[in-house]
């Protein structure tokens, strides 16, 4: 709300710029003569019969309305009280790149993850509080060592469940110049079709892969 008070603000102050520099063009004498020219010229619409001065002049008056109207928003809500809803079926825990492992409070370190409890919780539950987390070791390798990590916890089909967000490394480039040539793929429903090209253009070799016997040799199917 702030932000689209503060964008209203800015437009408004350009849009009343524009109409005093057009006034004090025509205020000019001679001002048909001028070399400069006029920013925002005088014209009328014969469809509206209207001008676009008494145009911008009206969205003006809409638009201070409006940012009257945020302005009293803003008021309201800074004057009650926060009202937060904590669902009971889930929790995030949200990191920083800056901290250690990416997150202070949540950490993994490979086979369990470690949660730092509430200080006010602490004589209940103790310090931390440590737990294995099955099937997550097949995306280990995707987790970096480094950058923000935002865990969810949320209970789910009668257990619960956990998982990370983060930003991954960037992948390294693995291709070649366009100097090595350029292969091309065209994906079929029963097969994949390709052809492989010099840097010149000239066709080198080409090919098709049924699909069931790649599946069959990867062995999916």
């Amino acid at each position: 709300m702030e932000g689209k008070a503060k964008s209203c603000e800015s437009w408004l102050k350009k849009a009343e710029k524009r109409l005093k520099t057009a006034r004090k063009f025509y205020a000019k004498k001679n001002w048909q003569n001028s070399k400069i020219g006029c920013g925002f010229p005088l014209s009328s619409s014969l469809k509206y019969r209207q001008t676009n001065w008494q145009n911008l002049k009206f969205q003006i008056h809409n638009k201070k309305r409006k940012l009257v109207w945020y302005r009293q928003i803003l008021a309201t809500l800074k004057s009650i009280p926060v009202r937060v809803c904590v669902p009971n079926n889930q929790a995030f825990v949200v990191g920083s790149k800056d901290e250690s492992c990416g997150n202070q409070v949540c950490q993994w370190n490979g086979n369990n993850l470690v949660f730092r409890v509430p200080s006010c919780l602490e004589s209940k539950f103790g310090k931390y509080v440590e737990s294995k987390i099955g099937a997550f070791p097949r995306n280990l390798n995707r987790l970096p060592a480094t950058g923000a990590k935002t865990w969810h916890f949320y209970y789910k089909s009668g257990k619960w469940c956990v998982a990370v967000s983060f930003t991954p490394d960037n992948v390294e480039k693995v291709s070649r110049s366009v100097d090595y040539g350029c292969i091309g793929i065209d994906i079929n429903p029963g097969s994949i079709g390709w052809a492989y090209i010099d840097a010149e253009g000239n066709l080198k070799s080409r090919g098709q892969i049924d699909i069931v016997t790649m599946l069959s040799l990867t062995g999916i199917f």
